[in-house]
């Protein structure tokens, strides 16, 4: 259960999270080119969560 008055919603209705870190990098190989990517933690009012990210 998240505490609702620690969270502070926008207009919009989105929260701001802030990366806190990363925790790997990896680069994957097509044909003509390499497309990098770092798997970010990310922290907010929720905890914490983990996506890929281009770099």
């Amino acid at each position: 259960v998240i505490e609702s008055d620690a969270i502070q919603v926008k207009e919009n209705l989105t929260v701001e999270t802030l990366p806190l870190r990363i925790e790997g990098r990896v680069m994957k190989k097509l044909r003509n080119k390499e497309i990098s990517s770092v798997k970010v933690v990310w922290g907010g009012p929720a905890g914490e969560y983990a996506t890929w990210e281009l770099e």
